[in-house]
């Protein structure tokens, strides 16, 4: 398979599992306001291509072939604020919505952390379905296995740093030594993202009906979790 140098990048949810772990008659508007949220992820994120939805995250990439350490480091870093702002201002519309369950007023517990890699892969194809294959690809996969206690996070791998550091130097940037399963000791690096991105201004309230339409539209995703299913009628024996 012909490789290619790609830049990768993960958008990863944060409280995902908690969020999830809600009665199941919540479950329906549970997974509603997380696709809605990864949605508005991808969709921000103009420069990249999607890979692969897994999960709770998002994966992308894009050409990294010509490019130099600061262009790759400086469209990680314009994604990665695009893509926080989308997700946090999606994340309020939900929370405006009028249904009281927990799965609609519990967004906030949500948050949005991305890690990056540049690095050589290859396009594998399976049953009619691209994916992206190669050392790198897993290598950007394990940095999302990491001690980072900050909540909202980009952390870059030393390859995409090393050549790139100085595109970002009016940033805070902290250093770490990572093990990673399979590869071994790496250096990384990390940004809280609020420290790249301005905050965000609190969105206008939606109207009224607006909000009524969220809210049917929440409560109709919740139904098929919440009916009885009907089971099959038994067919009487023949004679």
């Amino acid at each position: 398979m012909a490789t290619r140098r790609a830049l990768l990048l993960i958008a990863d949810i944060g409280g995902y599992t908690e969020y999830m772990q809600f009665h199941r008659s919540m479950l329906g508007h549970a997974e509603a306001a997380t696709r809605r949220l990864l949605d508005k992820v991808v969709d921000a994120a103009r420069d990249f291509d999607l890979v692969e939805i897994e999960g709770d995250a998002a994966f992308l990439s894009r050409d990294a072939q010509g490019s130099d350490g600061a262009a790759t480091l400086s469209a990680v870093t314009r994604a990665a604020v695009a893509m926080h702002r989308a997700f946090h201002a999606q994340r309020r519309l939900i929370e405006l919505n009028m249904c009281p369950c927990r799965s609609c007023t519990r967004t906030s517990a949500l948050k949005l952390k991305f890690v990056a890699h540049v690095g050589d892969v290859a396009t594998q194809t399976i049953r009619r379905r691209k994916k992206l294959v190669g050392v790198d690809v897993i290598y950007v996969h394990r940095l999302l296995k990491n001690p980072i206690t900050v909540p909202e996070y980009l952390l870059v791998s030393d390859d995409l740093f090393r050549n790139g550091g100085a595109a970002s130097a009016d940033l805070v940037i902290r250093e770490i030594a990572q093990d990673l399963e399979g590869i071994g000791r790496v250096q990384t690096f990390y940004v809280d993202v609020e420290d790249m991105a301005a905050p965000l201004e609190p969105p206008a309230d939606p109207s009224w009906r607006l909000r009524i339409g969220a809210t049917f539209d929440m409560v109709g995703r919740g139904l098929p979790h919440v009916l009885p299913r009907r089971r099959p009628r038994a067919v009487a024996p023949a004679g």
